[in-house]
Order: C-alpha cells, then structure tokens, then sequence
C-alpha cells in the first residue's frame, strides 16, 4: 500500500534547473527520513540525497552539493528535489524512496520506490 509517485523530470539544456516531486500515501510519511537515488542509463544506482524525518537534517553526495536542494513538506506528504546547474551526467531517473523499517537507515534501506521520473540534460 506504500506509494511513491515522481513527477517534474524532463529534458533541459545543461545549466538548468528542474524541481522534482514526490507524493508519498499508505505510510505515515514524516516517520521517516527520506532520499533521492538516480540510475543513469547502463550504469547502477547512485544516491543523490537524503532528508531526516523533520526536514531539519539533509545530506548530499559529494557531486551534489551546492546544485541540489532537498526539502519536504510533511503537511502534504511530499518530497522535493530542486536540481539547479544541472549537467550531462545528471541524466537519469530519479527516485524517491523510503527506507525499509523506521530503525533501517535512510540511506540505504531503500525498501520502496517510485516509478521514478527522467531527466535528461542536453543541448
């Protein structure tokens, strides 16, 4: 019953920006943190970031930092990634996920997944 719903992806030139969202239902959403993963095409998955059940808290990948933005909206069950100078190797689709259990970590229990949203940056 656990939903994860993507949407915003698309195709921009690079040095653009996309804000990815992520509507969550069937859990109680701010039980958990949450994060973003990505699998460019042909290649395996790669964490993007993560967010503790507050919001207070965020984590990026190293490649990340200073482009991408975090943030969620408990009230509305949602989970956003801003994504700003965006280059070549940021096409992918991009996942949102919830860990397995609430005692799993964030950043790798990866228990559920949405369909996942792609986007791609190109000229």
């Amino acid at each position: 019953e656990v939903q994860l719903v993507e949407s915003g992806g698309g195709l921009v030139q690079p040095g653009g920006s996309l804000r990815l969202s992520c509507a969550a239902s069937g859990f109680t959403f701010d039980d958990y943190g949450m994060s973003w993963v990505r699998q460019a095409p042909g290649k395996g998955l790669e964490w993007v970031s993560a967010i503790s059940w507050s919001g207070r808290s965020t984590y990026y990948a190293e490649s990340m930092k200073g482009r991408f933005t975090i943030s969620r909206d408990n009230a509305k069950n949602t989970l956003h990634l801003q994504m700003n100078s965006l280059k070549s190797e940021d096409t992918a689709v991009y996942y949102c996920t919830k860990p397995t259990g609430r005692g799993d970590s964030t950043f790798t229990a990866f228990g559920s997944w949405g369909q996942g949203t792609h986007v791609t940056v190109s000229s």
